[in-house]
């Protein structure tokens, strides 16, 4: 256990909150006007899954728990959970599907995930920041819309809707990011 600034915390890092570990759901650093700057943290402890969330001032000390982090490729979802295979010992884990959350929408065959274990047991999940996938359905662009600032829906090949510009058309692969479903750019392959 280490400790750390509380305004240093991120998404996916473990804490020990009283000998209990959390990992890390949303971390928000608050500016207010006046008053002192805090850390909003949302947690789920990992022993029985329950919510917590705290409030730190920005320079309080929190416990880090580090883990151990494996690179592993997704292989397929069951009824368990979310399967994946380690590349060099060909070893296999399932994560839960309450550790992957919502973006299980992003995973894709082959892609290589970092995990985080805890004493060989998965509790939390890092995607790759920006993924590919190919737009299915797009609505066509309304006449007269400015190209500055207009996006219109869009459905990924994943079932996933985003907002992409007009000129981006059905059949378009595009790069989404990971971490809010927002659009980047048209995919250059």
């Amino acid at each position: 256990m280490v400790k750390v600034i509380a305004s240093s915390i991120r998404k996916g890092n473990v804490l020990d909150l009283d000998g209990k570990l959390a990992v890390v759901i949303s971390a928000e650093n608050i500016h207010p006007g006046k008053g002192t700057p805090v850390t909003h943290l949302e947690m789920r402890r990992i022993s029985d899954g329950v919510k917590v969330t705290e409030r730190y001032r920005t320079t309080d000390q929190v416990e880090r728990a580090y883990l151990e982090e494996k690179d592993y490729n997704y292989l397929y979802e069951d009824e368990m959970g979310f399967n994946f295979m380690q590349p060099e010992t060909f070893d296999q884990i399932t994560v839960s599907k309450d550790v992957v959350g919502d973006q299980a929408v992003w995973l894709q065959e082959g892609m290589t995930c970092s995990v985080s274990l805890f004493e060989g047991n998965p509790i939390s999940i890092e995607l790759p920041a920006r993924v590919i996938f190919e737009i299915v359905e797009a609505d066509p662009v309304v006449k007269g819309q400015t190209a500055s600032s207009s996006y219109k829906p869009a459905k990924l090949e994943n079932g996933a809707r985003i907002m992409v510009p007009p000129h981006i058309g059905t059949g378009t692969r595009v790069v989404v990011m990971t971490a809010d479903g927002s659009y980047v750019e048209r995919a250059k392959d």
